[in-house]
């Protein structure tokens, strides 16, 4: 694990996703000598797992109506996004 104060990770930050995407580096930051977050790979989950939060918490009836009026108050925005 490398230590990167949080300007050196600012600075090389494509550099640092480099080293932790292909090297499977982790690097902790720091700002003032502390530590303050940790920049690493990301933990690769599967479906079983989510299925099984599915199938444990079954679908309350009343969300489908939730849902739907949700939807329903939703207000389209139009913008002009070239000018």
């Amino acid at each position: 694990m490398k230590n990167l104060t949080a300007t050196e990770a600012a600075r090389h930050f494509a550099d640092v996703l480099d080293a932790v995407e292909h090297e499977h580096e982790t690097f902790v930051v720091t700002r003032g000598g502390r530590a303050v977050a940790s920049i690493g790979p990301a933990g690769g989950g599967g479906g079983r797992g989510l299925k099984e939060v599915l199938m444990k918490h079954r679908p309350d009836a009343a969300w489908r109506g939730e849902l739907q009026a949700l939807r329903e108050g939703l207000v389209a925005e139009e913008r002009n996004w070239r000018g």
